[in-house]
């Protein structure tokens, strides 16, 4: 009887790169009789292997993985293991990134100061094959879609890999540690930066830093 109990658990990857956080997480989702965590994870590398040996039926993804993008390990989760829903659990701006990780392939975004019961309701949410977002984040995206949105920041115009650079430029690192950190070449960062610019209307590679870290600093 306790197997078959077991077998009809939710198994439930988390993905932080801080351990007491995966384990104040682990505390209280697995008081829910349905769910166990069956793995853990700090890393994207370490996720994906997670992901292949455990086959959890939901990852709960924070977007600030030390060295490691969020956004690119949900986009490489959702085309190598499709079976496995995602849900992002993040203090970063729900704004500016609950379309992103959606286009990404997660199916929800919460932010890390959520109440448990309200974590727990979007889990079961996205379980159940639906999407889960902030009433705030649903009128958004209407708005985008009907092209009214208005009074947005300039860095929403940039893409993924250009606001992943755009952030860390604004944490004080160099271009060629970017393109370390990315697996990506430094005329292609560089290229990034050019791109940037110009989206974010900025003349200089001064102006871009100085940008890049009051942006920064606003929305830490």
């Amino acid at each position: 009887m306790s197997g078959m109990n077991k077998s009809l658990k939710n198994k439930i990857l988390l993905v932080d790169d801080h351990e007491l956080i995966r384990r104040g997480l682990r505390e209280f989702i697995e008081a829910e009789s349905d769910f166990e965590v069956c793995a853990e994870a700090g890393t994207a590398r370490d996720a994906l292997l997670k992901c292949s040996a455990e086959g959890p039926d939901i990852a709960l993804i924070d977007l600030s993985l030390g060295a490691d993008s969020g956004l690119e390990l949900i986009k490489d989760i959702a085309v190598r293991f499709p079976d496995t829903k995602m849900l992002v659990v993040s203090m970063q701006d729900e704004k500016l990134y609950a379309e992103r990780v959606l286009r990404a392939g997660a199916s929800g975004f919460v932010g890390k100061d959520v109440q448990p019961g309200q974590l727990v309701e979007a889990i079961r949410c996205v379980l159940s094959g639906k999407l889960y977002a902030s009433d705030a984040v649903v009128q958004r995206i209407m708005q985008s879609v009907r092209g009214q949105a208005a009074g947005t920041s300039p860095v929403a115009a940039l893409s993924d890999r250009e606001l992943a650079v755009f952030e860390s430029i604004g944490k004080g690192v160099g271009t060629a540690s970017i393109a370390e950190m990315m697996s990506l070449s430094v005329k292609t960062i560089e290229t990034y930066r050019a791109r940037i610019k110009s989206k974010l209307n900025i003349g200089s590679s001064a102006e871009l830093v100085q940008y890049a870290v009051q942006w920064t600093l606003e929305k830490s």
